[in-house]
């Protein structure tokens, strides 16, 4: 019997993600259906194209040569069936789209509750990610980061407000130990320091008329997750450089106390980003276009505000 196309579907999924599980996801599949459907391939074949462990899924020679072959078939048939997006009333479709974990929560989650009403056939799938991909590579149609994150050859949209960061305590800290009044003064000060994936420790900017500072935290807490950051702050640990959209219910309640807030002014707001190339998808199209709406209207809504 000949291989069908679910067949080829299923083994690109298992190919791109190298995981029987990812690939399912994908497809709307379980684990074992993915791998049933590879194994039937592999036999009508009469080759093997995976080499599985109970760790790892990697494409043996024959299963390389197979995926050179079909990706670029099954991409053009994906743009295809994109393409007729444009005789539909609404676009459907999947939006794939990389963040960072902040991000999504403070940024991205509340543009897509309104954006999933608005189209309800488009599926998005968000990966959080607090290291920077390739989004081209790892087959993201957009990504979002801060824009001196973002390569030059990519196209921007600004999305969100205008970023704000500000250097935090707890009033019972700052009880025992006097608010810094410069920021070398933090080298007299516990921090709770936020670390990239790649292990590198965030270096906390500040910035005023005529000087421009980087200062490498001092503190005994190292984190991967702002979040989690912010739990130490409140607990009392030391300072915290942190985006003011995680922290203002505690500066309003009182939990936390400002200090240094000269020295860090707004910076530009974050940007989703895509590959500068011919052909949009449908998806990342109307996510776009909602972006631009949507600010238009708060910005409509904000000049009636002042009047």
């Amino acid at each position: 019997m000949q291989p069908n196309f679910s067949d080829f579907a299923s083994f690109i999924a298992v190919a791109r993600y190298k995981s029987f599980r990812a690939a399912g996801d994908e497809l709307g599949l379980s684990p074992s259906a993915m791998s049933h459907s590879v194994k039937q391939l592999e036999q009508r074949l009469k080759v093997r194209l995976f080499n599985r462990t109970t760790r790892s899924v990697a494409l043996t020679e024959a299963g390389l040569t197979l995926f050179a072959r079909l990706r670029p078939v099954f991409d053009e048939f994906n743009t295809i069936l994109d393409e007729m997006n444009c005789f539909r009333d609404a676009p459907m479709g999947t939006l794939k789209i990389n963040t960072s974990r902040l991000a999504s929560r403070l940024f991205l989650l509340p543009l897509i509750t309104g954006f999933s009403r608005k189209y309800p056939d488009i599926k998005v799938a968000i990966t959080t990610d607090d290291k920077l991909v390739d989004i081209v590579q790892q087959e993201f149609d957009a990504g979002i980061r801060l824009n001196n994150r973002v390569e030059k050859d990519m196209i921007t949209v600004p999305i969100g407000p205008k970023i704000k960061l500000v250097v935090a305590a707890t009033p019972d800290y700052l009880k025992h130990h006097p608010a810094p009044m410069h920021p070398c003064d933090l080298v007299n000060h516990q921090s709770v320091v936020f670390r990239f994936p790649s292990g590198r420790p965030y270096l906390w900017e500040f910035e005023n008329a005529s000087e421009k500072l980087e200062v490498a935290p001092i503190g005994n807490i190292m984190l991967d997750d702002m979040d989690s950051a912010l739990e130490a702050v409140l607990g009392g640990a030391g300072l915290g450089y942190l985006y003011y959209e995680q922290v203002k219910e505690h500066l309003t309640s009182g939990r936390l106390i400002q200090v240094l807030d000269d020295w860090l002014p707004e910076r530009p707001c974050l940007q989703l980003y895509y590959p500068n190339r011919q052909y949009m998808s449908g998806p990342l199209r109307a996510f776009i276009d909602y972006i631009k709406e949507t600010q238009r209207t708060a910005k409509k809504s904000h000049q009636e505000d002042l009047v």
